[in-house]
């Protein structure tokens, strides 16, 4: 009995605890370039809601808190005017922005990191380029050939596997236009129809043909490890503007309860196959995507704030720390209530 719980347990502590990793980096991007400038910290938290831990040192309180889904560096000075020298809003702008733009800086840092290390262990780095097809395979009929590179499908350009698989998985009708390197010359092939099959309900493309793999070197792993971070990004921000402009299903979109329960399963599936590839490429996923959904120029996040003291710098006008403070308060209630859409669907998946 007790082996069952804590085999069901073990998994989802591991992935809250990856999480939080992945959050105190993003946190500690902001706390080390605060240190640096020197600005008073009043407080660091991993976490949100209530304190389970908090120590004080120096002037600084340093707390764990019971939910996993944000931290926090509280400078003295951020969200109101104050007289110390130390304050954040007695920086020079040039500070202030490298401060607030850190974080997600080191989250993009870190998801290259794990990138680079998955594929300087793996035995070989896909690129998006045909290796052989499958059997009776659809697309060998609709045109595309053994050696083929695919430089873009339809208007998308395409530089990894990430981007062959994400623009292929996006469309709705299963009917490609390729653009294609073949023989050194580029060349369309137009219209090449894929077969399709139903999983868990969603009709997907059938992916009937396998890539071109690249042994690791050190020149692969840095340029793919490159490459594979932004794909990575541009499909994060693809993604964001499918929700923008509600090109979406709720159902696809997962918040810090499914996501824990996603890297829990593949934490299990990990340990028992000894792969832990794809577990990384997760983590990769979740740091990038932390890291790009923070640079948004929406008011809450650091992308938002970092535009307007750009803009300050730029003009010499600085927003009053009250408006700035409205503004910030009404888009932190608008992703609040994002976040508590996704996590009632999150809930509603268990049953």
């Amino acid at each position: 009995m007790l082996s069952s719980i804590w085999s069901t347990v073990w998994p989802i502590l591991v992935a809250i605890l990856f999480f939080g990793i992945i959050i105190m980096s993003h946190e500690l991007g902001h706390f080390t370039f605060a240190r640096i400038f020197k600005v008073k910290i009043n407080e660091f938290s991993i976490g949100m809601g209530p304190a389970l831990f908090k120590r004080r040192k120096g002037d600084t309180d340093y707390s764990l808190r019971l939910l996993p889904i944000g931290g926090y560096v509280a400078m003295e000075g951020e969200d109101s005017e104050s007289p110390d020298e130390n304050a954040f809003n007695a920086k020079p702008w040039t500070q202030r922005a490298i401060i607030i733009i850190a974080g997600a800086t080191v989250n993009i840092l870190t998801g290259i990191i794990i990138m680079a290390v998955i594929l300087s262990t793996s035995d070989l780095i896909g690129t998006p380029a045909v290796a052989k097809f499958s059997e009776n395979a659809a697309s060998q009929a609709g045109g595309l050939r053994e050696g083929d590179r695919i430089i873009a499908i339809g208007n998308d350009k395409i530089h990894t596997e990430y981007d062959l698989s994400f623009y292929m998985m996006r469309d709705e009708d299963a009917v490609f236009d390729f653009l294609v390197e073949r023989d050194g010359e580029e060349q369309m092939i137009r219209s090449v129809k894929f077969d399709t099959a139903e999983v868990e309900g969603v009709k997907t493309v059938v992916y009937d043909f396998a890539i071109v793999g690249i042994e690791p070197t050190f020149g692969s792993v840095l340029k793919y490890s490159l490459l594979d971070s932004l794909s990575i990004a541009r499909i994060v921000w693809t993604s964001l503007y499918d929700i923008a402009t509600l090109n979406f299903d709720l159902k696809n979109l997962s918040g810090p309860i499914g996501t824990v329960d996603i890297i829990a399963d593949t934490t299990t599936d990990a340990v028992n196959t000894m792969d832990f590839s794809r577990l990384l490429t997760i983590m990769a996923f979740i740091a990038i995507n932390i890291g790009v959904f923070n640079l948004i120029p929406f008011p809450a996040l650091d992308g938002g704030r970092f535009l307007l003291i750009i803009f300050e710098g730029l003009t010499g006008k600085k927003m009053p720390l009250r408006v700035e403070a409205a503004i910030n308060n009404a888009g932190l209630a608008l992703l609040l209530g994002l976040m508590v859409v996704v996590t009632i669907s999150d809930i509603s998946k268990f049953f």
